[in-house]
């Protein structure tokens, strides 16, 4: 069995390995404070991870090794898979089987629940408390996800000095990063929320319920198309391009001509993935928010998706709150904050 669920563990570094970059986050904990011990970040290759699997293994591995952090407490980590890689059920067992017990029997049903042979996956279960219908039973989440998307996670994190002690689920990693955020920023999560987590390729849009989350979409589209456009109106290099962006040193008429139209198109495509979720659930609307990823900070992006969308928005940032240590380089983690949710998700996941 795998930890893709909610099993408690000992302290882990959380790495987050998306298609554009990956990042590292260790944390510790007193009493209910949180404190940000190490960060480090290293762009990846182009081509290195495509819609959240990775295609060259080398690369994301040296790339990991790279991101060596300085007095670290634990080389044991946490990654996620993504949730369209992982198929979940609920299922219901006998409530007077012992965890042991439970796991041999979903070993010898799981075909019944699981359209993959059963070499070519990895399993995991949880138990969600009495059923409704029947006291003498257990409602049990069982989780299943293709054995090589865990493998090749697993494999750069060795690659790199890392054990992965935990891999995890996307969703239920922001899941716990959103309910530490609300904590951080004072949010109110006892509502209906939208996490749009915005990569560099890929959107995901997390719903969540009074926490819980209820729905997940990935839709291809992101915030390269921000450097794209620079590069192709004023013939900048990729490199040229990002430099700039970062640096906020592009020519006059930037705004109008760039940013302006793709915050415009960015909050289209928002609302767009929001309808696919009304029209297949009871909801009309949310009460909430939230932007996340690199690009979740472009000016004025925050502003449109509120004007246009009607709900209240936000910018992530899952550490406003926390101390520093030592090693932290405090500029850089205050300028990556917004695309910590995952890392910081996973990194609690051993608290």
């Amino acid at each position: 069995m795998l930890s893709l669920l909610t099993k408690k563990t000992n302290a882990l570094l959380g790495i987050d390995i998306s298609s554009s970059s990956i990042k590292m986050l260790e944390l510790s904990k007193s009493g209910s404070k949180y404190k940000v011990e190490n960060y480090s970040s290293k762009p990846l290759p182009e081509g290195a991870v495509v819609e959240k699997n990775i295609a060259n293994l080398d690369a994301v591995g040296e790339t990991v090794l790279k991101l060596a952090l300085t007095k670290t407490t634990t080389l044991n980590a946490a990654v996620a898979v993504s949730g369209s890689a992982v198929i979940t059920k609920t299922i219901e067992m006998s409530a007077a089987m012992s965890d042991s017990e439970m796991e041999n029997q979903i070993a010898l049903e799981a075909d019944q629940y699981i359209p993959y042979p059963l070499d070519e996956v990895m399993i995991d279960f949880e138990r969600q408390g009495l059923s409704e219908k029947n006291e003498d039973m257990s409602e049990v989440l069982l989780a299943a996800c293709k054995r090589e998307n865990v493998d090749s996670r697993v494999a750069a994190l060795e690659i790199g000095g890392y054990e992965a002690k935990v891999v995890d689920i996307e969703a239920y990693a922001m899941e716990r990063a959103f309910n530490l955020m609300c904590d951080q920023m004072d949010l109110d999560k006892e509502r209906l929320s939208a996490i749009i987590d915005i990569g560099a390729s890929m959107t995901t849009m997390y719903i969540l319920r009074d926490g819980e989350s209820i729905y997940t979409r990935e839709q291809v589209f992101g915030g390269s198309q921000l450097s794209v456009e620079i590069q192709n109106r004023y013939g900048l290099s990729p490199i040229d391009a990002e430099t700039a962006l970062i640096n906020g040193d592009l020519p006059e008429g930037y705004e109008t001509d760039v940013l302006k139209p793709f915050i415009h198109e960015m909050s289209g495509q928002i609302g767009r993935t929001l309808q696919f979720f009304f029209s297949s659930s009871q909801y009309n609307d949310v009460d909430l928010i939230v932007l996340a990823g690199g690009t979740a900070a472009t000016a004025g992006l925050a502003e449109m998706v509120q004007e246009e969308h009607g709900a209240r928005t936000v910018v992530a940032n899952p550490i406003a709150k926390m101390n520093f240590g030592d090693k932290v380089n405090k500029k850089q983690l205050q300028n990556d904050a917004a695309s910590l949710m995952m890392a910081c998700g996973l990194a609690v996941r051993g608290f």
